[in-house]
């Protein structure tokens, strides 16, 4: 980037529009939607399963089309947005989103409904990226850059739990397809806002044509990496086409890193992912969403099944977890970001949500909510709040404009890829050890009553087990943000970009 020089004291920010806090609200709104999409069908999906007929094998492809989609297409997301202008693709994001709820929401059989997640992938992973880079280039003074990715990362981390309590309320007092719905006026308004608030800053744009090898090799590798991960989930490790699945991800993605160092336009320069914070940000994400994905899952499972709570009792029971978050977002990571460095905020907030998880693996068939899933979810909460809030800042910080858009592509990219991986490994894990719990305490159970217990038993066990593991990939995220993420805390002064560099545009400095 071009050298660049602080501005007196008491100069206006490049970047005062004084829309921008208006523009955030519209551009939360949107997050939200995205975010609470991957959440609420799973609570509506027996439902709709029943209704249009489809067949326990294919029921999950209602997660999968949206998952392959939108984690396949992200990164070409963000080069659209920043090829096209921010502001548009963020437009045509949410119009086409709200068209594919529609469609889904008038579903009449199951390939009108796997074809309608798909096309939501699609311009989920447009829109998505497009917001962030919004955020990104809009709010350039550290102090307001804090509140507003600290809004922003309480978003990003709990909108799936409220997806659950949105789902159960839905389905249970309304109709199933009410969770596709529900999604048109949060689309209709954030698009309707967008439209005349937001004032994306002059320049900033990557007007490079299209590497269209890098798009078909990372789409393709993203692809085939979600896809084997889902397949090992329903298949097995060891099942072929699971294998084969794999091993075509490592060669087109390695391929695709290639293309990328030789291409003069690349998809995804190299110099986003190099940089050893953003490097750090967008691997300790992914990792940390490996083990909150999965924990969502068990949670879920744990309370309908084994405590016989309702849908809607479940979701109300997640509360706890997104007021923590919101408080770690908004109050401490808010409050500290201009402060002190990322990495006092992000390690410590990943091992606070270790040892909510820790808790948890505590849980018993008998076990309290109040005593044990509680104390466990604000834990949780409130650690990734802490760590999410620095985390969505940084991994934007410094980028360059015409890079915007990619850069926060990857973090959407680290969190899908993660929420593929910890479904599936997770899944897997706790169905082994729930397998292995049942097969050498069956013999002992002489009744129906007594087989039925240890069937629960092993359930539980199962989970026990595989939060364990998610307590490992939680203290692994904290040792990667602590030995990689070496940015100090923001000053609080705005850079302007130097004369004549017409694609820059402010950024906050960061100390080193």
């Amino acid at each position: 980037m071009s050298e660049t020089a602080a501005k007196a004291p008491g100069a206006p920010a490049q970047s005062g529009d004084a829309n921008r806090w208006k523009a955030l609200v519209f551009i939360a709104l949107a997050q939200l939607m995205v975010v609470l999409d991957a959440t609420i069908v799973n609570i509506a999906l027996p439902s709709a399963q029943t209704d249009l007929g489809i067949s326990d094998g294919n029921r999950q492809w209602v997660v999968t089309a949206y998952a392959l989609a939108f984690g396949g297409l992200l990164l070409f997301g963000g080069r659209i947005a920043d090829l096209w202008g921010r502001k548009r693709a963020f437009v045509i994001g949410l119009t086409g989103f709200a068209a594919a709820s529609a469609l889904g929401g008038a579903a009449t059989s199951g390939a009108m409904m796997f074809g309608a997640r798909a096309l939501q992938g699609v311009f989920g992973a447009m829109l998505a990226p497009a917001a962030l880079s919004l955020l990104a280039v809009m709010f350039t003074d550290a102090k307001e850059r804090a509140k507003a990715f600290g809004i922003y990362g309480a978003i990003a981390g709990g909108g799936g739990a409220v997806g659950f309590i949105l789902g159960g309320v839905l389905t249970e007092y309304l109709d199933w397809r009410w969770t596709f719905f529900v999604n048109i006026p949060f689309a209709v308004v954030a698009a309707l806002g967008a439209y005349f608030v937001i004032r994306e800053p002059e320049g900033g744009r990557n007007r490079n044509p299209l590497d269209i090898p890098g798009v078909l090799l990372s789409t393709l590798g993203l692809v085939s990496l979600v896809y084997g991960f889902t397949r090992a989930e329903s298949d097995g490790w060891g099942d072929a086409t699971t294998v084969g699945l794999f091993v075509a991800s490592a060669v087109l993605l390695i391929a695709f890193v290639v293309t990328e160092m030789r291409v003069k336009a690349p998809l995804l320069p190299l110099r986003v992912v190099l940089d050893r914070n953003r490097g750090g940000i967008y691997l300790s994400l992914g990792v940390a969403i490996i083990a909150m994905f999965g924990t969502f899952l068990f949670l879920t499972y744990y309370l309908q099944v084994i405590k016989g709570f309702s849908p809607i009792k479940t979701g109300f029971a997640f509360l706890p977890m997104i007021a923590g978050m919101m408080v770690g977002s908004t109050q401490i990571g808010t409050r500290l970001m201009t402060r002190v460095p990322a990495r006092a905020l992000m390690g410590p907030g990943f091992l606070v949500a270790a040892a909510g998880m820790l808790v948890m693996t505590q849980m018993e068939i008998g076990s309290s909510y109040a005593s044990t899933i509680l104390p466990a979810m604000l834990l949780l909460g409130l650690g990734m709040g802490t760590a999410f809030m620095p985390a969505m800042s940084l991994a934007t910080l410094g980028v360059e404009p015409r890079d915007a858009g990619v850069a926060s592509a990857m973090v959407n990219t680290s969190q899908q890829v993660g929420g593929a991986i910890g479904t599936a490994l997770l899944n897997t894990i706790a169905a082994s050890a729930t397998t292995s719990y049942i097969k050498d305490h069956i013999a002992t159970a002489t009744s129906k009553s007594q087989q039925q217990l240890v069937q629960m038993e092993g359930a539980v066990h199962g989970y026990a087990n595989a939060i364990w593991v998610a307590v490992g990939m939680l203290v692994l995220a904290a040792v990667i943000v602590v030995t990689l993420v070496n940015a100090g805390k923001p000053d609080t002064t705005t850079v302007a970009s130097g004369e004549g560099a017409e694609d820059e545009v402010a950024i906050p400095v960061v100390a080193h």
